[in-house]
């Protein structure tokens, strides 16, 4: 490897994913505001149009919204309107009240990143999974390995770059953007500035013109509070962070974030792609457009609590994991949360196990009042091979829960 040649880290983004995957099942709404974040009842109707014999579909509006929804993602014209993730789905309406409203499908969403990483990993292995829609990728073995100037392995890492642009959209029809950069805090950063459908290059030492004027909120780590405490010190952009005395930053933050922060202003980040880490647990959860009555509402979520364990099961197996200690998560309408665990006798990926040990959970927490969130959790993980080397739990038929 050539001495002046960098290390070379693309961070790899989809482009609005969730509202891209609804987009190749809904392509007439394509150019249009849609944003993600209804629950069930918000699915688009089909109606028979008796003249021509032709399914048409009717979709639902922001317009006339009641509840606490949150937007999950907005295509690029909703965002026009101010429409973006995390905001209330009932100050969108205000803003934007004729834009299309669609509900979460996380099946469609896990299946589509599967797809895109799947067509990453056959080109370049050395890959980070960072959550659903993103990823880290080290190019420096494919960029540098041969080369004998940084100029070259550059143009190597762009090329790689637009390889896996190309094929990420012919396995899944939709649209990345790449940033690449010496690391992995650069190349977050990199992969922010073109979108969407962007590539970018971000050497060193292009830092002070293409970094520093961006708020210093762009720094993956600098969240509001940290970005509102920064504006209160008169450092609004990164270039003042990286001009601040790091004696300030450590009086107002502490020595180790405040160190952090310094550095990142810079473009200092020394850490690895790490290829794999074992998961301590895998959950599913999920939030209800509005506060659901354990008694009243008993069918509806007896069907969740169902479709969050068959969900959990089909994730363990997908994965290739199986456990003992099986979670209950339970928010109520008073914002309070309470978590019970129970260990069974060997793991499983079971879904009537699972249910089963989370419906006996379930016995032990009070349900007087209203629940807004539901979840479901396995912990205590094993690799699936090494369970089927366990004691089999004997069969049995499933216990009801307070829910039936």
């Amino acid at each position: 490897m050539p001495a002046a040649a960098p290390r070379l880290i693309a961070h790899l983004d989809m482009d609005a994913f969730y509202a891209s995957v609804e987009l190749l099942r809904y392509p007439e709404l394509r150019g249009r505001p849609v944003v993600i974040g209804g629950g069930r009842r918000h699915q688009p109707e089909e109606i028979l149009d008796p003249d021509t014999g032709r399914i048409e579909r009717r979709f639902a509006t922001l317009r006339g919204y009641v509840g606490r929804g949150v937007i999950t993602t907005a295509t690029y014209e909703a965002r026009a309107f101010g429409l973006h993730s995390a905001l209330g789905l009932m100050k969108a309406a205000q803003l934007a009240p004729d834009t299309i409203l669609l509900p979460i499908d996380f099946d469609a969403y896990r299946r589509y990143s599967r797809m895109f990483k799947s067509a990453v990993i056959d080109i370049a292995p050395e890959v980070e999974d960072r959550g659903i829609d993103e990823i880290f990728i080290d190019l420096t073995g494919i960029a540098v390995t041969g080369t004998t100037s940084a100029d070259d392995a550059w143009l190597r890492a762009r090329e790689a770059g637009l390889a896996l642009k190309k094929a990420v959209r012919s396995a899944t029809g939709l649209s990345c953007s790449i940033g690449i950069a010496p690391n992995k805090l650069l190349a977050k950063i990199a992969s922010e500035l073109d979108k969407p459908d962007g590539m970018t290059l971000l050497p060193a030492t292009e830092i002070p013109l293409r970094v520093w004027p961006l708020p210093a909120r762009k720094i993956n780590g600098i969240g509001p509070k940290s970005s509102a405490r920064l504006e209160a010190l008169g450092i609004r952009t990164i270039g003042e962070l990286a001009a601040a005395d790091p004696g300030l930053l450590l009086e107002h933050f502490g020595a180790h974030y405040g160190a952090w922060m310094h550095e990142a202003a810079h473009g200092r980040d020394e850490r690895p792609v790490v290829t794999f880490s074992e998961p301590q647990s895998i959950s599913r959860e999920t939030t209800f457009d509005r506060d659901l009555h354990p008694t009243r509402d008993r069918d509806e979520l007896s069907a969740i609590f169902s479709e969050l364990c068959a969900g959990v099961s089909e994730d363990l197996k997908r994965k290739g994991y199986a456990g003992k200690t099986i979670g209950l998560k339970l928010r109520y309408d008073n914002f309070k949360t309470l978590t019970r665990d129970r260990t069974i006798a060997a793991p499983t990926q079971d879904a009537r196990t699972i249910r089963r040990a989370a419906g006996e959970c379930l016995k032990r927490v009070p349900l007087d009042r209203r629940i807004r969130l539901l979840g479901v959790r396995v912990g205590a993980l094993c690799h699936a091979d090494e369970a089927a080397r366990s004691v089999a739990i004997s069969a049995e038929e499933p216990t009801r829960s307070l829910f039936e």
